[in-house]
């Protein structure tokens, strides 16, 4: 166990998708608004090193934001 301790993963959470012309993302400032193609109630993916591993809910208490696992996301064949 004192070996998974250095372990370092990269965690990250796909609320949504956009597609925008590159002059157009050029031009975003600081605060600037993207609309996502998801609504507020719709699952997110959880993403471990750029690899889909599981399926989520956005879950607000309070001043708290955390994301609940719904469901784990099979494996591709290759990635066994």
């Amino acid at each position: 166990m004192a070996m998974l301790t250095d372990v370092s993963l990269d965690i990250s959470v796909v609320l949504g998708t956009t597609a925008m012309p590159i002059h157009q993302a050029l031009r975003l400032g600081r605060g600037a608004i993207i609309e996502l193609e998801a609504g507020e109630s719709d699952e997110v993916s959880i993403l471990v090193n750029n690899h889909p591993v599981a399926k989520g809910v956005v879950v607000v208490s309070g001043s708290h934001i955390a994301v609940e696992v719904r469901r784990m996301v099979a494996r591709s064949p290759d990635r066994r």
